[in-house]
């Protein structure tokens, strides 16, 4: 279940952020694979590098499962590591994200935006 804002907890900012990332962390996982094969140790890696948070391995191996099993990537054992890399639907999902990009940045946005009060309810 999602968490609210905590207020107490300190830093309102990185607790959005983190609550974005798992949110988006499938689309997040397609954009990753565009430039190479990773494993479920090296999307917690990215994640960690690129925003400041450690997700938890159960959430990022539960998530490519479930791309896997949509058809969106292939996992292929490399060694001990199972590498992750993109279908062709999977690349097609990325194409269809990237293009709406600009959809999803607005209505973000618009989230945000003062809301003006009606007078008349």
């Amino acid at each position: 279940m999602m968490g609210t804002i905590q207020i107490k907890r300190g830093n309102i900012f990185h607790q959005l952020r983190k609550r974005t990332i798992k949110n988006f962390l499938d689309l997040l996982i397609l954009l990753n694979l565009q430039n190479a094969p990773m494993s479920g140790y090296d999307v917690i890696t990215m994640i960690f590098e690129n925003f400041g948070f450690l997700p938890s391995s159960g959430a990022i191996y539960s998530t490519l499962y479930a791309l896997e099993r949509e058809g969106l990537v292939k996992g292929c054992w490399n060694g001990k590591k199972r590498l992750y890399t993109l279908t062709e639907k999977g690349e097609k999902a990325v194409k269809i994200a990237s293009a709406l990009s600009s959809n999803i940045e607005n209505l973000i946005l618009n989230i945000f935006k003062r809301r003006t009060v009606r007078e008349n309810f």
